[in-house]
């Protein structure tokens, strides 16, 4: 552990497992106190037992409500907050012609406005100190196309413009934002996905997995800890100039 985090406070929503918990663990590792936050109180907790360093609390980040009790809760419990990371998000598969609303407001709602809430919360701490990160976990759905996830890539697409717009905004100051967009990633949600290719097309789950990798260069899938170290790098006192990015960690997919 290098303590270069240490003093630091941070947030991951979607702390609970894959990419969230990978970063949670990450951060805390490198000396910052991280409140991790989701829906599943057990998730957070199993996690937050790994460390000493990590909080667990539940928050439902589509909710202003909820999200406002998040950040009182944290600068009650914890302290300022100077790191924080907008990781929750889910991805729903369907044919756009039978997507309905209800599914389109929901993947909105989770992906995009649950970043807006994390940032717009997360903010006034960062701007009272003058230095801060506010940290998307998007996907490379936010910087190309990808079929039958229509409502998923279009809200990663608007959490790339709310980053570029919010980083002019705050660039004569001393909080950063960026997006850091994996591709395909090892994760529970993924296995969903390949759970559900197998169900609809009856490929085996190597072949299903194979489908999936077939637009990465290095033909692999991503792991959570790879990009826990992009995070740990944007949040590092050497990248002050870094903001506005979309970070594409995904074996040279374009």
């Amino acid at each position: 552990m290098t303590q270069s985090l240490q003093g630091k406070v941070a947030l991951v929503t979607g702390g609970g497992s894959g990419v969230g918990a990978a970063i949670a663990l990450a951060l805390a590792g490198e000396g910052a106190k991280v409140v991790i936050a989701g829906r599943r109180m057990e998730a957070l907790s199993a996690i937050a037992a790994q460390s000493e360093r990590i909080v667990p609390i539940a928050v439902d980040v589509t909710s202003a409500e909820s999200s406002r009790q998040l950040f009182e809760r944290i600068r009650s419990d914890v302290g300022p907050l100077d790191i924080a990371i907008a990781n929750a998000g889910s991805a729903v598969s369907t044919p756009f012609q039978k997507l309905d609303l209800a599914t389109w407001q929901s993947q909105i709602d989770l992906n995009l406005t649950g970043v807006f809430l994390t940032f717009q919360h997360g903010l006034p701490d960062m701007l009272a100190k003058n230095d801060g990160r506010l940290i998307a976990i998007a996907s490379t759905a936010g910087l190309k196309g990808y079929p039958y996830v229509a409502a998923y890539a279009a809200a990663k697409h608007g959490v790339i413009g709310l980053v570029q717009s919010l980083a002019l905004e705050l660039a004569k100051t001393g909080v950063t934002v960026n997006a850091v967009c994996p591709g395909f990633t090892e994760t529970p949600m993924l296995e969903r996905s390949i759970s559900t290719i197998m169900q609809k097309t009856g490929k085996s789950h190597a072949d299903a997995v194979a489908a999936l990798v077939a637009s990465n260069p290095q033909k692999r899938l991503i792991q959570p800890e790879e990009i826990a170290q992009a995070v740990l790098w944007l949040c590092g006192a050497h990248s002050g100039s870094v903001t506005g990015q979309a970070i594409s960690i995904s074996g040279g997919e374009v």
